[in-house]
């Protein structure tokens, strides 16, 4: 276990470090303005999954929204942004295929879980430096409710697992716990011209 722990842990210090570190004085002021951006798309994704659940219990109307409009919605979102800024969610264990990490991604969230299985994890944003860009990771940790469409498979309504099935047939966005890291939302700030 330490040893795989050790291994997750070094993996993703050797691509992070690729990345280059942001300096401690802008690293703050980039944090913020990216979780800026991340709360306003998580604010309108949130309400409305939150309106859906209030409607129906079992997450059924909640799967129907994420699968019809939360790529429209996040699209109109970023529209509000200056140009130079584009937010999304991403998740080592995706369901819909255009939020598939790519490998910074992939290795921030390494981090994240290599920290919460040491006992070392903060919830806090990340910031990373990909060639001009610079990346504002938000962890998206998982709650009850989002149990209802992401948690075990078992326990997902069978309407809920049908509605996902058909519209994400290869969907691994299944099988967290309550606190669980289930992705990030990610604020992408690129240098304006």
């Amino acid at each position: 276990m330490k040893k795989s722990l050790f291994l997750i842990s070094l993996a993703a210090a050797t691509v992070l470090s690729a990345a280059e570190a942001v300096p401690a004085q802008d690293s703050k002021a980039v944090a913020m303005e990216g979780v800026k951006y991340i709360k306003m798309l998580g604010k309108e994704l949130k309400g409305n999954l939150v309106k859906y659940l209030k409607q129906d219990p079992t997450g059924l109307q909640a799967a129907y929204f994420c699968a019809k409009s939360a790529e429209d919605l996040t699209k109109k979102v970023n529209e509000k942004f200056p140009p130079n800024v584009l937010v999304r969610r991403t998740a080592l264990k995706y369901r819909n295929p255009k939020n598939k990490p790519d490998a910074t991604d992939r290795k921030v969230m390494e981090k994240m879980m290599a920290e919460m299985k040491a006992g070392t994890f903060k919830k806090k944003p990340m910031v990373v430096k990909v060639g001009e860009a610079k990346r504002v990771y938000v962890p998206l940790i998982a709650e009850k409710t989002c149990l209802k469409c992401h948690g075990p498979a078992d326990k997902i309504d069978p309407k809920v697992r049908e509605t996902i099935a058909k519209k994400y047939p290869n969907d691994m966005a299944t099988g967290f716990h309550e606190g669980d890291l289930r992705g990030v939302i990610v604020a992408e700030i690129t240098p304006q011209n």
